[in-house]
């Protein structure tokens, strides 16, 4: 049966609502058409957004890899989702990407994660993104075919540490994590289950210092002394139970070193970049006057590769 032409295009209307960026949400049913979607649900009585990415493979049939992407501070789904250039790997490896989004005094904009000693509004206002991320797992579990061995998170600065604490408080959920240019500040991590990781640094970050310390560079506006990158390696390295004395490999300005054999195959693997700034290797810059990424690798399709071959056993 068919209605008016007019009724059929307000049913059309009511069913789906673009916001600003163009993305469509649909209304009163979950998503599983291929593309971008931004949706939200409550939390603590909160309302937290997320954009969720579902690749050209997606059919609902069988059960894909989910990637979990957290954006600087500052920034939003739709800004990392840029940045990383997540969604077009995910297009042609086949896993779900979702970019959750933070908190602050702006609903889309200038958002932040409260990570152990940063950042802003997150920080101030004691957020708990850690019951945010667990119970978006849940949602994209209920209404996806999530594959629950492959779930992974990464993230960029304010993210990259939010990415350490998932892997403190949801080892139980996530197999692995790959921060970059973050640092792992949480003070109570006792992870029920090993979880691999891959990090990604480069020794001329000014505003997450690869030896630790002060920021040289700050917009947030909590005094903060960051711990050094070695800090994370040796404890994940003891944590998963890793060989202590790493493989090294050079590739141009890049040092790989991979501490392998952890318990339940997990390992730690770091890449130094010499002379790395505050960015996304292979990516794009976060704003105008960020950092330029390195081109010499990419940290997307090198993270991929990693959570490929860890996923919980």
């Amino acid at each position: 049966m068919r209605f008016h032409p007019f009724v059929d295009l307000l049913l059309l209307i009511c069913f789906f609502k673009t916001d600003a960026s163009g993305i469509a949400v649909e209304q009163d049913t979950y998503p599983t058409k291929p593309g971008d979607h931004k949706l939200s649900i409550s939390v603590g009585g909160i309302e937290r957004i997320y954009l969720l990415h579902l690749p050209f493979s997606y059919d609902h049939k069988r059960q894909l890899p989910l990637v979990i992407v957290l954006h600087g501070g500052g920034g939003n789904g739709e800004n990392i989702a840029r940045m990383s250039k997540m969604s077009e790997k995910a297009d042609k490896d086949g896993f779900i990407t979702v970019y959750p989004y933070g908190s602050g005094r702006f609903r889309e904009r200038l958002l932040t994660w409260n990570a152990g000693n940063c950042c802003g509004y997150a920080l101030d206002h004691k957020i708990d993104d850690v019951s945010f991320i667990r119970v978006l797992i849940e949602e994209l579990e209920r209404n996806l075919r999530i594959d629950p061995k492959r779930i992974y998170a990464a993230g960029i600065s304010n993210g990259g540490k939010m990415s350490y604490v998932l892997a403190c408080k949801l080892s139980d959920k996530i197999a692995a994590i790959a921060p970059v240019a973050g640092s792992m500040e949480h003070p109570a991590c006792n992870p029920s289950q090993p979880v691999s990781v891959i990090i990604f640094h480069g020794t001329d970050d000014e505003h997450i210092l690869y030896e630790g310390g002060k920021p040289k560079k700050q917009a947030d506006s909590h005094e903060r002394v960051d711990s050094p990158v070695s800090f994370a390696v040796s404890y994940w390295v003891k944590n998963n139970k890793c060989s202590t004395r790493p493989t090294r490999k050079e590739l141009g300005n890049v040092l790989i070193e991979t501490h392998a054999d952890g318990d339940r195959r997990t390992a730690v693997v770091l890449y130094t970049i010499k002379g790395g700034k505050h960015s996304w290797p292979g990516g794009t810059r976060g704003w105008i006057f960020g950092d330029e990424p390195t081109q010499e690798i990419s940290a997307t399709d090198l993270m991929w590769e990693f959570f490929k071959h860890h996923p919980k056993q």
